[in-house]
C-alpha cells in the first residue's frame, strides 16, 4: 500500500521501492480493494524482500531513506542501515491481516491501515 501511496502522490519525482523482511507471492485482496478505492492500482503489484532486491540488482546503497513499517523490517533495515550508512525511520502502521470477522470489518481495518500511511507520507513527503 505505502509504494502505491507514493507514486500516486509523487509519481517519478521520488523513486520508491517497497520491501519486506520476506516476500509473499500475492499482494492481499483486502489491501488492493481499499487502494482502489483511491485509484491506486495494486493488482499487478509483487512484494519483495530485502534480499530480493539485491538479487535484483538494486544498491540498497543508493537508498537514502528506508521506512519500516513493522517491528521486523525495521530489524531488518537498522541493519541494512548500519552497514550502508542508510537513514531509517519507523512508522508504526496497524497491521490490518487477521483483524475483523466479516469482509466489511476487514475492509474497514485496512482502510484504516492505508488512511494512517497515507497520513505519514503527506507529513513526511508533502
Amino acid at each position: 500500500m505505502a509504494e502505491g501511496l507514493m507514486k500516486q502522490r509523487h509519481g517519478h519525482s521520488i523513486y520508491v521501492q517497497s520491501a519486506g523482511v520476506h516476500n509473499d507471492l500475492e499482494i492481499d485482496g483486502f489491501a488492493i480493494a481499499v487502494c482502489g478505492e483511491l485509484g491506486v492500482e495494486l493488482s499487478r503489484h509483487r512484494t519483495r524482500s530485502f534480499e530480493e532486491m539485491r538479487e535484483w540488482g538494486d544498491d540498497l546503497e543508493q537508498f537514502d531513506l528506508i521506512v519500516a513499517l513493522s517491528p521486523a523490517s525495521q530489524r531488518v533495515a537498522m541493519e541494512l542501515g548500519r552497514h550502508a550508512h542508510i537513514d531509517v525511520e519507523y512508522w508504526p502502521i496497524m497491521d490490518p491481516t487477521g483483524l475483523g470477522a466479516h469482509r466489511e470489518e476487514k475492509l474497514a481495518s485496512y482502510r484504516q491501515t492505508r488512511d494512517q500511511i497515507a497520513e505519514r507520507l503527506k507529513a513526511r513527503f508533502g
